[in-house]
């Protein structure tokens, strides 16, 4: 009796055209990264008195980034799930739909609350976007091509760094702020076209149940930890008893959802997942890298634009190496874990990244701007050998049905590790201001000395109000911002090299010859 070949894991018709699919599944994903990355060379214009912005308060641009990041991670894990159950198509299409009507309100804002509102409902729409992406690509690329394909995808995030920051400087020289949000519209109509057109749906045949008790604890645990650090870094006191009780309640939440999710049958993040090492280090690295990283992201637009003097497109330009250095070695980054593995890899690109930012820490007001470039280069040439190793262990840890949950848990960690690191290296950064700035304020009425304290923008602001008399403070704030930018570099070189010493003791080293291919990790046999 004869037996019949296996069919193919994937259908003839779509293998065809999955690079195709490759190209709209980075489309989509490029909208979300290009709107964080063009909100980055906009916040020293929101910051700015209206009508040239909202006025917005360190605090408030704070926000702004955080309602997104942080909606964004407690929904993402859901979001997965949704995508498994009923159907990565349909949830990409519905987020994408979601994602560009937030775009249209928040050009329109009229106050920091509102942008910080309409932020939190683009973050909606991301969130069903993002792992979406990557669990259609676990679903039309076999195996073997996965680790190109998802490299090429990396390259997807240095391409929205390149065209963010540069497409976002043009639209300040030439339009109003809200023009940053209102790119994003054309976009989304484009990729839903294509989507519809080339996308297959996918879906996970026992997908897991809904949790949203767990969702709501980790929303509302984040939020509450990230206000208290915030809140500390605009009081510049992190003693204060309402800054210590809402950390400690957000600790406390956290805490209790970690306990509620390790007893639930219906986990959104099963903590069973972490009992293998190798997983878990993958996390931690995206989480500390993305930590330090978008704390240097929220500093260096003031260095460039407030203590620099560069227009909001020069400083989208100067940006540019970082961005080239992820498209050039992103792809190729699995090309240096085939040679040297994912252990050697990912810790040489937290060491390059380490010294990247420590480098900031000795930038002054009048430092070659070449440097800086250079600097630029070497972080994403750092970043790209993180990125794709790291993404690979992770979505070649879980069966590819589970696509969308690997995709979402490590985008969550990446999300949380980028808005707690806003919170934390943003709140050292004023408070390190602050302290700076505080005892320069002398000549300023009483009642607008707690203002021009919140940042270099509000003081250099504030000055512009007193002609000669607050020129006088401009070197003063530029001396302090440089102070707390060299302190908080080096806070972010501290956490860098953390995440080098976790995957440096826990990544797997290079397989022995033969043997890359063999073996599979230990966690689904763990997770069975």
């Amino acid at each position: 009796m004869r037996t019949s070949a296996p069919a193919p894991r994937i259908p003839e018709a779509v293998h065809r055209r999955r690079w195709a699919i490759l190209g709209v599944l980075m489309l989509s994903l490029l909208i979300v990264v290009l709107d964080n990355s063009i909100l980055n060379v906009a916040i020293k214009t929101i910051a700015s008195p209206a009508p040239t912005g909202l006025g917005a308060t360190q605090s408030e641009i704070e926000w702004a980034i955080n309602a997104y990041t942080l909606a964004f991670a407690g929904l993402l894990f859901t979001a997965g799930l949704v995508g498994d159950r009923l159907g990565r198509k349909k949830v990409l299409l519905g987020g994408l739909l979601v994602f560009g009507i937030g775009s249209a309100l928040a050009a329109e804002s009229g106050s920091p609350g509102e942008l910080i509102a309409y932020r939190a409902l683009m973050a909606l729409g991301a969130a069903f976007v993002m792992p979406s992406t990557l669990a259609v690509l676990m679903n039309v690329f076999e195996r073997d091509e996965q680790p190109k394909a998802i490299g090429i995808w990396a390259g997807g995030v240095g391409l929205g760094i390149a065209i963010g920051p540069i497409t976002g400087g043009a639209l300040l020289d030439h339009f109003w702020w809200g023009s940053v949000f209102l790119i994003n519209v054309p976009i989304v109509l484009v990729a839903l076209a294509l989507m519809l057109w080339l996308v297959p749906d996918s879906r996970d045949p026992a997908p897991g149940r809904l949790d949203p008790v767990g969702v709501a604890l980790s929303v509302v645990g984040l939020v509450l930890l990230v206000y208290g650090i915030i809140k500390g870094g605009e009081l510049a006191d992190f003693t204060d008893p309402a800054v210590l009780s809402t950390i400690g309640a957000g600790l406390l939440v956290l805490a209790a959802f970690v306990v509620f999710e390790k007893r639930s049958d219906h986990p959104s993040l099963d903590v069973t997942y972490f009992r293998n090492k190798v997983f878990s280090a993958a996390m931690s690295a995206i989480a500390l890298v993305f930590f330090a990283l978008m704390g240097v992201t929220f500093f260096g637009v003031f260095y460039t634009q407030s203590v620099r003097g560069y227009s909001p497109l020069q400083s989208g330009l100067l940006m540019l190496p970082l961005a080239v250095a992820q498209m050039v070695f992103a792809p190729r980054a699995r090309l240096v874990v085939e040679r040297f593995g994912n252990k050697a890899t990912t810790t040489a690109g937290l060491l390059l990244v380490a010294v990247t930012l420590a480098a900031f820490a000795t930038f002054e007001a009048d430092t070659p701007i070449w440097l800086l470039e250079v600097v630029f280069f070497f972080m994403g040439a750092g970043m790209a050998h993180i990125m794709t190793p790291t993404s690979v262990v992770i979505m070649q840890t879980l069966p590819r049905e589970k696509a969308g949950s690997a995709s979402a848990l490590s985008n969550t960690f990446r999300q949380v590790g980028g808005a707690l690191g806003i919170a934390v290296l943003g709140s050292v950064l004023s408070t390190a201001y602050r302290n700076g700035i505080e005892d320069k304020l002398g000549m300023l009425p009483p009642g607008l000395r707690d203002t021009a304290g919140e940042s270099i923008e509000a003081t250099l602001g504030i000055a512009q109000k007193f002609g000669p008399q607050g020129r006088a403070l401009v070197t003063p704030a530029d001396d302090a911002f440089l102070h707390a930018m060299h302190v908080t570099a080096l806070c972010g070189t501290g956490v860098a090299l953390l995440g080098a010493v976790v995957v440096a003791l826990f990544l797997p080293g290079k397989p022995p010859a033969g043997q890359e291919n063999t073996r599979e990790t230990e966690l689904v046999a763990t997770a069975d």
